[in-house]
């Protein structure tokens, strides 16, 4: 559940970076926006291919985006 949270935290992190609304990554996503809140929040699991699409997207890497490393690259 940890890694949930801690994901949601580096995802609203980069967003806001980006100066990306929330409403901007559901449209990316494909997704509703009140699902990619609870994505945000750590209330909802992600698949591996939106997980790749969003690191991706911030050109991050996934153990960053999961808080198995403090290295964005």
């Amino acid at each position: 559940m940890e890694t949930l949270k801690e994901f949601g935290t580096r995802l609203r992190t980069l967003r806001k970076e980006r100066k990306q609304f929330q409403r901007q990554m559901a449209e990316l996503l494909h997704i509703t926006e009140v699902h990619y809140r609870r994505i945000e929040a750590g209330k909802v699991n992600i698949s591996a291919l939106t997980l790749c699409t969003l690191a991706d997207y911030f050109g991050v890497t996934i153990d960053y985006l999961l808080g198995r490393s403090q290295e964005r690259e």
